[in-house]
This record gives C-alpha cells, sequence and structure tokens, in this order.
C-alpha cells in the first residue's frame, strides 16, 4: 500500500492500543496477544473486550495471556508485499520482539522487514506507531523513520500503580525488590522499568494513590516534561480514576498533550483491575 512516497506496511501487537480493525485502512496491520482463560485462548479486541475480561476476573477466573507465536507472525509476514516497520512492545516486557525477530529471520532475504525494539508499550507504543504513519505519509524513507522514532524512545518513562499486586506478580518480569512489596498492605507502590527498560522494578512508595501520582509529577519535572511531552494515563477499568489522574497533572503540566486508554485485555492481564498506566514521551 502506497502512503504519500513511501510504500511501507507498518506492522504492531495490540500493546500500542489498536484493534486489528483500526489498523486496516491505516496500512497497520495489529497481531493480537491473548489472554488465555482455562483451557481457551481468547485474542484480544477480537474474541474478547477489556470490559468482557474484568467481568470473568470479577467472577474469580484467573486469567494468564500469550504472546502472539512466531508461527502466526511468519503468516503476517508472509502475506505481506511491502517493505516492514515491525514496532511490538519493549523486548523483556514480552516475548514478542523475540518472535518477531526469529519469524524475519527465518525469511529469504527478498522480504525487507526491520524490527524496532521500542522498548515500551501502551501510550508511548501507540504513540510511536502514529509517528511512523505521519512520517511515512510523509514519504520518508524506512530509516529516517527508525532514526526518528530512536529519538523518541530514549526519552519515554513508564509508572504503573496496581490496585492488585498480585498480577504484576504473577507476570513474572519483576525484579526481586518489587515482588517483595506484594505482601505490604494499604501501600500505594509505584513500579516502573528497570534501567535496560527490560523488567518492572520498585520506583516508590505512597500511603496512597494521590500521593503516588504527587511523587510522579515532581519525577516528571525532573524529567523535564514539556509542552513538547505526550502524557498518556491507561488503566484497567476505572476511567473516572484515570481521568482524575489526568486533572492533577494539569495543575502542573497544562501544556502538555494529553490522551486516556482503555487497556487492551491482555495489558490488563497483567496490571491487574483498577490499575494505572501513567507514561510520557518526547513527541
Amino acid at each position: 500500500m502506497r502512503f504519500g512516497g513511501c510504500i511501507m506496511r507498518i506492522i504492531a501487537d495490540t500493546s500500542a492500543l489498536y484493534t486489528p480493525a483500526e489498523g486496516e485502512n491505516m496500512g497497520l496491520t495489529m497481531i493480537p496477544a491473548c489472554v488465555i482463560i482455562g483451557d481457551k485462548a481468547y485474542k484480544d479486541y477480537e474474541d474478547i473486550s477489556s470490559d468482557e475480561l474484568l467481568k470473568i476476573i470479577e467472577a474469580g477466573e484467573t486469567p494468564t495471556t500469550s504472546q502472539a507465536s512466531i508461527a502466526e507472525v511468519l503468516d503476517v509476514y508472509k502475506k505481506c508485499q511491502e517493505e516492514m516497520l515491525v514496532l511490538p512492545i519493549g523486548d523483556g516486557l514480552s516475548g514478542t520482539y523475540q518472535n518477531m525477530v526469529s519469524a524475519k529471520n527465518m525469511l529469504k532475504k527478498d522480504k525487507s522487514i526491520h524490527v524496532l525494539d521500542t522498548k515500551t508499550l501502551a501510550g508511548p507504543q501507540w504513540y510511536l506507531v502514529q509517528k511512523a504513519m505521519k512520517l511515512r505519509e510523509q514519504g520518508l524513507d524506512i530509516e529516517s523513520i527508525i532514526s526518528a522514532l530512536k529519538k523518541c524512545i530514549e526519552t519515554s518513562a513508564s509508572f504503573v500503580i496496581p490496585l492488585d499486586f498480585n498480577f504484576l506478580k504473577r507476570s513474572g518480569r519483576l525484579t526481586p525488590v518489587a515482588a517483595k512489596i506484594g505482601t505490604l498492605l494499604k501501600i500505594a507502590p509505584i513500579l516502573t522499568q528497570t534501567a535496560d527498560k527490560r523488567r518492572i522494578t520498585l520506583f516508590s512508595i505512597k500511603r496512597t494513590a494521590r500521593r503516588a501520582v504527587a511523587a510522579l509529577i515532581e519525577h516528571f519535572k525532573e524529567l523535564g516534561v514539556n509542552e513538547k511531552y505526550l502524557i498518556t494515563v491507561s488503566h484497567g477499568g476505572v476511567k473516572e480514576k484515570a481521568a482524575a489522574v489526568i486533572e492533577q497533572f494539569k495543575e502542573h503540566f497544562a501544556s502538555s498533550v494529553y490522551k486516556v486508554f482503555t487497556l487492551p485485555p491482555a495489558l490488563i492481564t497483567h496490571g491487574g483491575p483498577g490499575c494505572i498506566l501513567i507514561q510520557t514521551i518526547m513527541m
């Protein structure tokens, strides 16, 4: 498919917050992650919605997740005739990146596939896909687009405030220090990515969620967040709480750009119902 002067297909997984249906007319292919309940797998946005998953969890089920298999990724690659730019969830946060690289290595050299480690998920990943589409429309070549995205990637920061710590603990991607706080009660832990952005670790502990947000506001000031930054708040079924977090941030970053998202089923499975994911990236 031709966009501006550039023939390129952008591929991502559903942790980038686009549904497969949304991608159809955008030159964007979304590969769904899966939620596993019992012995059945449900594809993000296709077989299960976020609201449906939240009801299932409320009924007492304990879901797990599975990334798209190498075979599924290979099928997408084989069907694509254009040059491909692949923007998966960050390496280490999921096995998706490694599967997408492995699938690329299994194909002949006549397929032009570029897999970029976004080192992030959700809001910033959504923005990277947005930026890639915009630059594609402007006719930039794929090397120039990758260079521009890498500059943004280095500015991204992510923080999660879980309501139920056990969901994150089951994900298996916590550092030992972060895992230990699961035994503490009546706290609002703030978790973030490790320096290499491959695992989740403890950032701070506060008494209340509002104090946790206040601590992040101060940290965002230290990061130099300003009108050039996008601030996203993604949530596990608590839209009003997410809106309140946005308002709290706007008191200090009035000129920044904001977006609110409901997390897809697979990310809710990791973060848990009621979780709040606060992220930023330079635009």
